[in-house]
């Protein structure tokens, strides 16, 4: 989308709603010169919300919000498996979804948009503790119980509060690209893309050395995009075999090393596109890729677009 299109967004606080979920969203939008965005707090109606952890909101806007937004942030709340929420809001979010808005929940803000009857066929996830009412409560919807987010279009689900800050940064990669989002990133001191999933912080029986075992090679190879990477060449920086590494990888990140390379050279290929006018081979060159037909490839297969269309979209009317 262009730059200069404002974005409006609402955070629904439902009762009991937990503290970091409706934070993340509010501060991540939260509205300043360098982002297009306009927040507006609201309830089932205005005034004071009993959250949960001993905190409570005081909101200056009922369920008339989400007929003002484009996106609706639907952050956890406390029962999510036991109580439904009310009836005017489930229809005010079937209201604001049905003209075009986008509902994005956090944590068990899914059980709301399950409510809705919206999640049905659909992929979606919910912190890992509620991941199996989810699915005997509402056996229509695929549960995906191993990702951080899941982005079904006009309907997203994140998984405890921190993958709410993923959900954020995935949606402003979209509106606003890759320059963006990682700017909002290093504002909140968070890591711009994070591609493991929440498996890692399930209970296992046996303690395995899953989540950031190889963060610091990744990280390692992030400033290395240009450079060849082989799994050879990532095994050694993280002093092990490369048939570990890799094993390991796929646990921690849910794709193999190579995979992984390749997204992030797409990624930094799209934030070289955004914020230079270097041509396509030059970008293919700098990101390792080698060739503009090489980066067009797999720009198509990642993205479904092209690098010219892709700059063109986030270029145009800024």
């Amino acid at each position: 989308m262009p730059a200069s299109r404002l974005h409006r967004v609402a955070v629904l606080v439902l009762e009991g709603a937990k503290p970091l979920d409706v934070g993340i969203p509010a501060q991540v939008f939260t509205t300043r010169a360098s982002m297009p965005y306009e927040v507006r707090v609201c309830g089932a109606e205005p005034g004071l919300v009993t959250g949960g952890d001993g905190l409570s909101y005081s909101v200056a806007h009922g369920l008339d919000a989400l007929a003002w937004a484009d996106i609706v942030f639907v952050p956890g709340y406390r029962h999510p498996d036991s109580e439904d929420p009310p009836t005017a809001v489930v229809d005010a979010l079937i209201a604001a979804h049905t003209r075009g808005a986008r509902l994005a929940a956090i944590s068990t803000g899914a059980f709301a948009l399950a409510a809705t009857g919206l999640l049905n066929g659909r992929r979606a996830t919910t912190h890992w503790h509620y991941t199996r009412a989810l699915m005997a409560r509402y056996p229509h919807i695929q549960v995906d119980e191993n990702v951080l987010f899941v982005d079904e279009g006009s309907v997203l689900t994140s998984a405890g509060a921190a993958s709410g800050i993923d959900l954020c940064l995935h949606i402003l990669r979209g509106d606003l690209g890759v320059a963006a989002s990682n700017h909002a990133a290093r504002r909140l001191v968070a890591a711009p893309y994070r591609s493991g999933g929440q498996a890692q912080y399930v209970p296992r029986s046996v303690p395995e050395p899953l989540g950031e075992r190889f963060g610091a090679t990744r990280e390692w190879a992030l400033h290395r995009l240009g450079e060849p990477l082989t799994l050879d060449i990532l095994a050694r920086q993280a002093g092990v075999s490369p048939r570990t590494f890799s094993r390991r990888f796929v646990e921690e990140t849910g794709y193999t090393p190579m995979q992984w390379v390749m997204r992030a050279r797409v990624d930094l290929a799209r934030e070289l596109l955004e914020r230079s006018e270097r041509s396509v081979e030059q970008i293919a060159a700098d990101v390792g890729l080698g060739t503009g037909a090489n980066l067009r490839l797999h720009f198509q297969r990642i993205l479904g677009t092209t690098p010219i269309e892709y700059r063109h979209t986030f270029t145009r009317g800024a």
